[in-house]
């Protein structure tokens, strides 16, 4: 991850969350970056927590969640930046790749099309919890007080399916049809793990309910104040 942010071609900082990891482990290249800062925790809190903490640490205008294990594409920052900045959205994704161990990629286009999208129109394309999520939840390089206002849910896995639905669902964006980002497909990845696929129902569940009780709401609070 940090070697490919090292590619781009726009200025960039990261806050690094080390989830109860003894900082001593930080690899030296990120070690020596003054681009990156770490936030230690005491103790492991999970993905969701770190995430959050390390939301309060961020520094810039704009911000993309991240795993330490994938990479962005060299223009991915620099590409969804100027569309951020000239149409004035909250967030702009786009399409992933897995990256598979003999470097090859398979792209993986999300359900949501291409395009401006609303206010809450993304999840529309969750047609169902047990479907592929709408969006790519790393393609998405968001306005830090928008992803304030949709943190993490807190779940021990799938907590970013519910802030990029809480992302796309308080301010309208932009998809674009092109890859952002590789999701690196390992033996060690999370997903890989004994009792992810036990919980995982659940977790869809949980962020499909969430948008679409969001959704619900937002309509009715505009209707009210109509």
């Amino acid at each position: 991850m940090h070697a490919s942010l090292d590619r781009q071609s726009v200025p960039w900082e990261a806050v690094v969350a080390l989830d109860g990891a003894d900082p001593a482990r930080l690899p030296e290249p990120l070690a020596a970056d003054p681009r990156v800062r770490t936030l230690a925790l005491p103790r492991a809190v999970g993905a969701a927590c770190a995430r959050n903490l390390a939301l309060n640490e961020v520094r810039t205008e704009y911000v993309n969640w991240a795993d330490d294990d994938d990479e962005f594409h060299d223009t991915a920052m620099a590409v969804r930046l100027r569309v951020l900045e000239a149409y004035e959205v909250g967030w702009v994704a786009g399409y992933s790749e897995d990256l598979h161990p003999n470097g090859t990629t398979t792209l993986w286009k999300c359900p949501a099309p291409p395009g401006r999208h609303n206010a809450g129109d993304v999840w529309t394309y969750w047609k169902d919890p047990k479907d592929t999520i709408p969006i790519g939840p790393t393609t998405i390089l968001a306005r830090t007080e928008l992803v304030r206002a949709a943190p993490m849910g807190g779940l021990v896995q799938g907590e970013d399916y519910v802030a990029a639905v809480g992302v796309t669902s308080l301010a309208p964006g932009i998809l674009l049809p092109l890859p952002v980002y590789k999701y690196r497909k390992h033996a060690g990845q999370m997903t890989r793990q004994g009792g992810y696929d036990e919980l995982e129902t659940a977790a869809r569940q949980h962020a499909w309910n969430f948008g679409r009780s969001l959704r619900t709401t937002l309509a009715m609070a505009s209707t009210t104040v109509a």
